[in-house]
């Protein structure tokens, strides 16, 4: 072949290369070659060089990332050299780690980081090889969205110290309620073959401050402690080491029965005590940086100390005390409930674990759901929070889509996130914000965590619907620094995701922003909760009145009646307004102060009583089912206006499932405006135009999904 026939065959492959279709797989760490030439032209003046002063295997990583990163934007090699040369008059980035680094003032100062501008060069520092990796991204952020890196001076800490994605992933390759492929896990054919998408999966983490991984199951398996899976285990905390990222594992209570051949699981049992000590020695030994264990106990059938006439406290303290002087943690979920129909589930994890404030060790932390109930679309804030003054807690948001749509809805969940973080609980007065009992300041806690439930399954594009990596991303940076803005985080995943056109970007982000509230405006609107189809959780079934427990059913929460709507949790109802603070309760517990959004969750209101709006909450209820599916229409039509600027199979994928979420928003408007019209016998108020099907027809739609 000669010369010229090879360089023409080179150019055909890298303009073919250039027209392959985004599949996602990259995420927002593209570093597709930036086409401002002035801007590239800056960046490679300023980037000739890298040189990391250390030998840690972080921040080598930080090393080669940085490289990878630059070689991609600036379309140009960048060598990393050990040393910068006397006289030398290239511009440099330098990586520094120092234990006496000027990171940040506020937050997790070991994980910190400060960029700088330093005579000719741009410099890295952190406390910590982890710190200087973190900065690294940070920078390279910076660059992906166009910033200007003159003069640079940035200098940031986690507000959070463990800042973990828990994987509700089962060792046979399904994901529990996992909508984007089986489990990256492949199990089988660990610790031999290491998938490359491991790798790939650490540095998505790491680039957004993500520092641990529970790698299974809360309804865990006894097998992941045995040998032959901690070898696995092993493997994967290998890949994930050069990211700062430490590996947990939810246990399974009964295992000292299942597989460690004793007759008991009792915490204070000597025996029981004796096993879990070797067990974690025995993990310690293989993964000397193992981060500890994630506990469900005695919630939804699974067993646990209460089993043996013992509280959540002796089962934590006993696996901190096994845990005896390693660098772990417990992190016992309070997500616990009992089948009680004439109850309130709202009530019962605090009724549980309030008495138990101040009774855990130092290595436990108690982990929170950010609601009283599951996930749902939107909740108020959860009543322990701020109730446990002498317990560290740990918030656990769910980025799966569960109670959300699924893959097939587009809902950025950015904002529900910073709802809860947001939230005041008053219990030390005004400002006693949700963030602060998370990041322990409210209470001076030593340790503080937040937990997000994964999204992230095999497909190509990891989370299913390519705007899901918007919500494992906001979870990164929020956890991280829980101040910034819904909208700055969008717009810095468009950015570096999607497009740098600010047309473009301005208008995905604000599709992006409010699209939470307009899937809660078609699906439980004004405070309704747990109307959703049984089971698989799917779609609306708010008839549904018989399942395996009273709590699994819709008609628990919303109590419709011919009077009206709504769960009455004042004191003439259940009395879980009380779990909160005084001025809480004052806010929420007259119908006329109460938020909207709330309303329902507290109120059992008429359907004839005039609220706010001006309207009664009949008409409010059917306006807000009307126009929150009518702006799925207007999430349609903003998406094709950004079309020349995105990557056209994205955009033909996102197109699909709006589609999808068009007619679906419209399911739910149907079947509970029809539905709830079997009690308020009201009409559909104008100038809204009443359903054309059937109430036995929606119905039949949600009974195909249960078919077995």
């Amino acid at each position: 072949m000669s010369l010229r026939s090879l360089l023409l065959l080179l150019v055909f492959v890298a303009a073919a290369h250039r027209g392959l279709a985004d599949d996602g797989y990259r995420l927002w760490l593209k570093y597709d070659p930036i086409t401002d030439v002035a801007q590239r032209n800056a960046y490679r003046q300023a980037a000739q060089y890298i040189a990391a002063d250390g030998s840690s295997i972080v921040l080598k990583t930080a090393a080669k990332e940085l490289q990878r990163g630059l070689q991609g934007l600036l379309g140009q090699p960048v060598p990393v050299v050990a040393k910068v040369e006397s006289g030398s008059t290239k511009r440099g980035i330098l990586l520094i780690v120092s234990p006496t680094a000027n990171v940040s003032v506020t937050g997790h100062s070991q994980d910190g980081y400060r960029i700088l501008a330093q005579g000719r060069n741009l410099v890295v520092t952190g406390r910590s090889g982890a710190g200087v990796l973190y900065g690294v991204f940070a920078l390279l952020r910076e660059l992906q969205t166009g910033q200007p890196v003159s003069n640079l001076a940035q200098a940031s800490s986690p507000r959070i110290q463990y800042r973990l994605l828990n994987h509700w992933d089962n060792p046979n390759g399904t994901v529990e309620r996992g909508y984007a492929g089986s489990s990256i896990w492949k199990w089988y054919e660990l610790p031999n073959n290491l998938d490359p998408r491991y790798t790939d999966y650490a540095r998505a983490n790491a680039s957004i401050g993500i520092n641990g991984v529970a790698i299974n199951n809360v309804n865990a398996s006894a097998r992941y402690l045995t040998p032959e899976y901690l070898q696995k285990v092993k493997a994967l905390a290998g890949v994930f080491r050069p990211y700062g990222i430490r590996v947990y594992l939810s246990v399974f209570w009964a295992a000292p029965k299942v597989i460690g051949g004793l007759k008991t699981s009792d915490p204070l049992d000597p025996q029981v005590k004796q096993w879990w000590a070797a067990k974690t020695e025995e993990i310690y030994k293989v993964i000397p940086d193992f981060g500890g264990f994630l506990v469900k106990a005695n919630s939804e059938g699974e067993p646990g100390p209460q089993d043996y006439g013992r509280n959540h406290a002796d089962g934590a303290n006993m696996l901190a005390d096994a845990l005896g002087q390693h660098d772990g943690i417990v992190m016992w979920r309070a997500f616990v409930y009992k089948a009680n129909s004439n109850g309130d589930r709202f009530k019962e994890a605090y009724e549980e674990f309030k008495p138990l404030d101040g009774k855990f060790l130092p290595k436990v932390l108690v982990q929170v759901k950010n609601g009283p109930i599951d996930f749902q679309a939107r909740e108020p804030f959860h009543p322990l929070f701020g109730a446990m003054p002498k317990t560290p807690l740990v918030l656990e948001v769910q980025i799966t889509q569960e109670y959300l749509g699924f893959a097939t809805h587009l809902v950025y969940l950015a904002p529900l996130f910073k709802e809860c973080l947001d939230s005041d609980t008053q219990t030390k007065g005004p400002g006693s914000m949700v963030a602060k009992v998370v990041d322990g300041s409210l209470d001076q806690h030593r340790i503080s965590g937040i937990a997000g439930v994964a999204n992230i399954g095999s497909d190509r594009n990891w989370t299913g619907h390519p705007m899901g990596q918007a919500n494992w991303y906001a979870f990164g940076r929020l956890a991280w620094d829980y101040h910034l803005t819904s909208a700055a985080i969008a717009t810095e995943w468009a950015k570096m995701t999607l497009t740098r056109e600010p047309k473009a970007v301005a208008t995905i982000v604000d599709m992006m922003d409010k699209s939470r509230d307009i899937y809660v405006r078609y699906t439980t609107p004004l405070g309704l909760h747990h109307i959703m189809g049984e089971s698989i959780h799917y779609g609306p079934q708010p008839w549904l009145a018989k399942a395996g427990r009273p709590d699994w059913t819709a008609v628990y929460y919303h109590k419709a009646d011919s009077l009206g709507l709504g769960f009455n949790r004042t004191a003439t109802g259940s009395n879980a307004l009380a779990l909160y603070s005084p001025g809480v309760q004052k806010q929420w517990g007259d119908p006329k102060t109460c938020p909207l959004n709330y309303l329902l969750w507290f109120h059992h209101v008429g359907w004839k009583q005039p609220l706010p709006t001006g309207r009664t909450l009949w008409n409010e209820l059917v306006t807000r089912y009307y126009t929150g599916a009518d702006s799925v229409t207007w999430m349609q039509q903003r998406w094709a206006s950004v079309k020349p600027a995105v990557d056209p199979a994205v955009h033909a994928d996102v197109t699909a499932r709006l589609q999808i979420q068009r007619q679906e928003a419209l399911w739910w408007r149907d079947a509970c405006v029809l539905y709830f019209q079997t009690y308020s016998r009201q009409p559909i108020p104008a100038p809204f135009a009443p359903p054309t099907r059937t109430l036995a027809e929606v119905k039949s739609l949600v009974d195909l999904y249960q078919l077995k």
